[in-house]
């Protein structure tokens, strides 16, 4: 039977803007029901307005910091007790920063936000993909990943050194190591582990974060690609009937693509999985 996304269970973080936000409106247009986790209830509402409008159904949305590690328990929590299954899990959410910042946790916050909460969110909503299988998790990974040589264990929440796009390269790495490891674990459950390169995304995603990326972000936004041209990989990797039976890749333009060379090593896979568990305390 072919995967249908119309009427399927969606739940997204970091949907309240850019590749997020027009994900979850092109997936509501296609008849899926939304779910999604946000920060900020303004932006929440706006956006539950904006999906309603369309597609006629409004979507539920639950507030958390994906920098709390009580804070993402909740929400999944919250979403365990509607007591429905989860068809597809877009970790979407992320962040760069230009000085080195800590979680209430005591983690170093790109890490946490950009990896932990993905790691964490997922195995609490596990069950829940099981439950009306099949199911696809899906992780926004970067090209970023190929910025650094192998993942950083000796300094994983940047406590020597703190270059901004370095740690978020790590970040990214980690995405796709985390994918290729889950899709591993998860072979013989009927669910799919795919992550994907968006491109560089004319957003204010990373702009507003000192004046070296601002620089950047200026140089840059003529060749940069719009919202909706960045989230055709994550709709297409939600969606599409043609990746039913694919996982454990990373793709790019809604195609499989390379990775670094650092990106497929399976000893820091594992070995990532194991401190990902003991600092989230996943037993």
């Amino acid at each position: 039977m072919s995967f249908e996304i119309k009427n399927k269970n969606v739940l997204i973080t970091g949907a309240t803007s850019g590749i997020g936000e027009a994900t979850a409106i092109d997936l509501a247009k296609q008849g899926a029901n939304i779910f999604f986790i946000a920060r900020n209830n303004l932006k929440a509402q706006n956006l539950s307005d904006k999906i309603e409008f369309i597609s006629g159904k409004r979507p539920k949305f639950f507030i958390a910091d994906l920098a709390s590690l009580k804070n993402i328990k909740d929400a999944a929590l919250e979403f365990i007790s509607l007591d429905i299954p989860l068809h597809v899990l877009l970790n979407n959410a992320g962040l760069i920063n230009n000085n080195r910042k800590e979680t209430v946790d005591g983690f170093e916050e790109v890490f946490s936000i950009n990896h932990l909460a993905y790691f964490y969110l997922t195995h609490l909503l596990l069950d829940k993909l099981k439950e009306d299988s099949p199911s696809r998790i899906i992780n926004v990974s970067s090209g970023a990943h190929a910025f650094v040589k192998g993942f950083n264990f000796d300094d994983v929440h940047s406590l020597t050194e703190y270059k901004p796009f370095k740690v978020y390269g790590y970040s990214k790495l980690a995405n796709i190591l985390f994918t290729k490891k889950l899709a591993q674990i998860l072979d013989k459950d009927n669910i799919t582990v795919n992550c994907l390169h968006p491109g560089v995304v004319g957003t204010s995603f990373g702009q507003n974060n000192g004046i070296l990326q601002k620089i950047l972000f200026y140089i840059a936004k003529p060749f940069m690609r719009s919202s909706e041209k960045g989230a055709e990989s994550s709709i297409y990797l939600c969606s599409s009937s043609n990746v039913e039976a694919v996982t454990g890749e990373y793709f790019y333009n809604c195609k499989v693509s390379q990775t670094s060379k650092w990106a497929k090593s399976q000893v820091d896979a594992d070995r990532l999985w194991d401190l990902s568990k003991q600092l989230t305390g996943i037993l």
